[in-house]
């Protein structure tokens, strides 16, 4: 409960900590609320609280177009010219696709070393609805592949340059990136004093409805929410149905669309049918009896998103007891974080990179899809979860900057929020204080990077344009 274990220190890293149960006995008498908050307050004199501000790219920096080409290794080689394409599209594509490049950029930075699980990859294009277990509609973050134990600032650092990035796409202006900037902090920093204060078992029930957000957000920001949930709220296996699939000679097939969705050699597609299999007992014995009652229909392949394209990612259509009633699954290739380099003794924690994807989504979201679980195939790992979800998400375009400063402060407290859940709450708040210190530095940090992310996306076209890398845009 929050336990301080001695880790392999980064420049001005002290403590870390761990969320694994191997680490935990009830026998064991944890440090007070009290003394873990004096912990934290007492790390300002080691990290100073402006010194989060810093940023210049080393003399050693690594080329941030070699480390992407590192990344690309082991993906599907057709498929990433549309990974590239979709980067050099905009600063802000690049960012969604970089994250690699950032987390060898801000584990260097001054860090206090308290280390909750994190996202890894908390842009503010990762945070989203999707359906609970009781079919409410919630917000939180939505994409864990990077997700680790890590410093809760290295998830800070990127959603703040993700937001200056971002209101620099939707012509904001700089005042207006400082402002959304400044609301984020002041959210997370807010959130985990609150959080702090709670006990730890009441502290995991803490979740953003989005008739709660749409009930407590004014203006142009409201409006969006019940716009973006209502198209959510339809997008759900039954209705995807007429969209990718088609009856051939009786039998209900997912429709190609190459590139994007691709059907399977045999084996791939019997590789398939027995990693589903496999599959199943990841999951509570419940959704595995539910699923058990049905058959699977078809496989494919099916890119996705910025960060993943090129990785393999299937998704398995399931029928039931009609023709109507069906799931969708989808399978995401999952791989070592890139956090993982930079984090003392990350291997011991999972051998299998699905089931790290699963248990710290788990801990992270306050509630979590049921079926998430993780099997393997042909030798690679994935996890698995339902495909249509009544996943959404608030487009950044259609945000004005009342809006955007209004949004952030959302997702400030969402991240606040997952941090919180897992450890470290309380030495975090001691950290943070109740001044501004903090949301002045990192507002002037989120500049100086969304300058440098200008810079690495200027280098990736450069290098596409000398044909370094290969491309296709506007897929």
């Amino acid at each position: 409960m929050d336990p301080m274990t001695t880790a392999e220190p980064t420049r001005h890293t002290v403590f870390a900590e761990t969320d694994s149960a191997a680490y935990h006995s009830l026998r064991q008498q944890p440090a007070t609320r009290a003394e873990r908050y004096a912990l934290g307050k007492s790390l300002r004199q080691r990290v100073l609280r402006r010194s989060l501000a810093e940023w210049t790219p080393p003399a050693n920096r690594p080329d941030p177009v070699q480390l992407i080409e590192e990344n690309h290794r082991g993906r599907v080689d057709r498929l990433v010219p549309i990974r590239v394409g979709r980067m050099v599209a905009s600063p802000y594509g690049f960012l969604r696709g970089s994250a690699v490049v950032m987390a060898e950029d801000v584990a260097h930075l001054p860090a206090t070393g308290i280390t909750p699980v994190v996202c890894g990859d908390s842009h503010l294009g990762n945070f989203g609805f999707y359906a609970s277990p009781e079919r409410d509609l919630v917000i939180d973050l939505n994409d864990f592949d990077e997700a680790h134990p890590g410093g809760w600032e290295w998830d800070l650092r990127r959603l703040v340059a993700s937001i200056w990035v971002a209101g620099r796409h939707n012509g904001a202006s700089e005042d207006d990136c400082g402002c959304a900037v400044r609301s984020c902090v002041a959210a997370y920093r807010s959130e985990v004093c609150r959080l702090a204060d709670e006990p730890l078992f009441s502290r995991s029930f803490t979740r953003l409805d989005v008739d709660r957000l749409a009930g407590e957000a004014h203006g142009p920001l409201a409006d969006e929410v019940r716009r973006s949930a209502k198209r959510a709220r339809h997008r759900t296996s039954d209705r995807a149905l007429p969209r990718f699939t088609e009856e051939v000679d009786g039998v209900r097939q997912i429709v190609e669309e190459p590139p994007l969705i691709t059907r399977l050699p045999e084996w791939e597609a019997d590789a398939l049918a027995e990693a589903l299999d496999d599959y199943l007992p990841t999951l509570s014995t419940h959704w595995r009896r539910v699923l058990g009652g049905y058959t699977l229909i078809d496989v494919a392949h099916k890119v996705v998103g910025v960060g993943s394209v090129g990785l393999r990612a299937y998704v398995a259509l399931l029928e039931g007891s009609s023709p109507e009633d069906v799931v969708f699954l989808q399978l995401k290739q999952a791989r070592r974080s890139v956090l993982a380099r930079y984090v003392h003794g990350e291997s011991a924690w999972h051998a299998h990179q699905g089931q790290r994807v699963v248990e710290y989504q788990k801990a992270l979201q306050t509630v979590s899809d049921p079926l998430l679980g993780w099997t393997t195939v042909d030798g690679l790992q994935y996890y698995v979860r339902q495909f249509r979800n009544m996943k959404g998400t608030i487009p950044l375009d259609a945000m004005d900057s009342d809006a955007l400063v209004d949004y952030t402060a959302v997702v400030g407290q969402l991240l606040a929020k997952g941090h919180a859940r897992t450890s470290g709450a309380s030495m975090i708040a001691g950290y943070l204080g109740r001044s501004e210190k903090v949301d002045k530095a990192l507002c002037t940090f989120a500049r100086r990077y969304a300058d440098q992310t200008e810079a690495d996306h200027a280098a990736l076209v450069a290098a596409v344009e000398r044909g370094r890398m290969p491309v296709e845009r506007g897929i």
